[in-house]
């Protein structure tokens, strides 16, 4: 039986001329005539009896089938082309993974490891965009996903399989000189034995997530302080800025642990308590239920082996419960 499928050059003609909406512009990108693009499209349009473009005194404008052809072709010619040059660059061996990874998860603790997948696995590149929201692995946007949120979350993501990770615990982080202006009374000698009071955390000024505006109202919960101003405070979207806040002394801030190694290494940044919110989500890996790639699999088992190399570093830190984390 015949595909559907008319033929590749007359898309990458409709391609390019519904990109620039101009035949003159698509020939000159594809080196070619603009009587041959426009032969192309018209070998398009008969094989779908349908029209795509229609002219105008500036040139032509994507019909409404033509829009929607347009979007449903573009990515997955580009992904036909990082096919092929994937292909032709591992000559056949390994292969490429492309991920969606949270940002400052992927910056602050995948980046820094990577390395040792690459000394691994020479033969497989990986490839990162941020992503922060669930999406359709029929979309073919990515191969797999990092993902961070609640169980819930995960469990309502369509066609996906997902692997636990970490469990993602916050702890109150600022600069030593901030304690010092704030709380002189405090000695500095032994920054691992920093731990103030919930009394003496409500003096410093509260840096707050965009997205999560009462975790630490949840914090001087959990501590069991009446802070009134606990939503009050600098408000910054990621983690990797509240840390940069952080670090110009701008006030305390939320952030997971794992993701403040370099900071908190560098004396930069210190634990301000020792009570830790260990919040209601975590970090997942998550892939399409219909995808059995060796490559997955294989990251997937680098990850693990990550995650638990970094755990056993930090059980001797003391957990303390998040009953309502948001």
């Amino acid at each position: 039986m015949r595909r559907m499928i008319p033929s590749l050059q007359s898309l990458i003609c409709f391609e390019s001329a519904a990109k620039h909406k101009s035949y003159t512009y698509a020939a000159q990108e594809l080196c070619i005539t603009q009587s041959a693009v426009s032969r192309q499209i018209q070998q398009l349009e008969e094989f779908l009896s349908l029209a795509l473009f229609h002219r105008t005194r500036h040139g032509v404008e994507l019909t409404l089938a033509g829009e929607q052809y347009f979007k449903s072709i573009k990515s997955s010619l580009l992904n036909i082309e990082q096919s092929t040059i994937d292909l032709m660059s591992h000559k056949g061996l390994g292969g490429t993974l492309k991920l969606g990874v949270v940002p400052t998860f992927a910056t602050r603790w995948l980046l820094p490891r990577l390395y040792r997948f690459n000394q691994i696995y020479p033969e497989i590149t990986v490839h990162l965009e941020t992503s922060t929201k669930p999406f359709l692995f029929s979309e073919h946007i990515f191969d797999a996903a990092i993902y961070a949120g609640t169980p819930a979350q995960v469990e309502n993501w369509a066609g996906a399989k997902v692997q636990f990770l970490m469990q993602e615990d916050v702890v109150p982080v600022c600069s030593k000189q901030l304690i010092q202006k704030y709380c002189p009374e405090v000695q500095l000698e032994q920054i691992q034995d920093i731990d103030l009071s919930a009394e003496q955390l409500s003096r410093l000024p509260l840096l707050q997530q965009t997205t999560r505006p009462y975790i630490w109202k949840e914090w001087f919960h959990t501590a069991g302080y009446d802070h009134p101003y606990a939503t009050e405070g600098q408000r910054h979207e990621l983690f990797s800025m509240l840390a940069v806040a952080a670090t110009h002394h701008l006030g305390v801030a939320l952030i997971p642990q794992m993701l403040l190694e370099k900071e908190l290494n560098s004396g930069d940044l210190v634990i301000a308590s020792k009570l830790k919110l260990m919040g209601s989500r975590s970090y997942y890996f998550v892939y399409s239920e219909q995808q059995n790639s060796a490559l997955i699999l294989k990251f997937i088992e680098w990850l693990e082996h990550e995650t638990q190399i970094y755990q056993n570093k930090n059980t001797n830190c003391a957990v303390q419960p998040d009953t309502a984390a948001t």
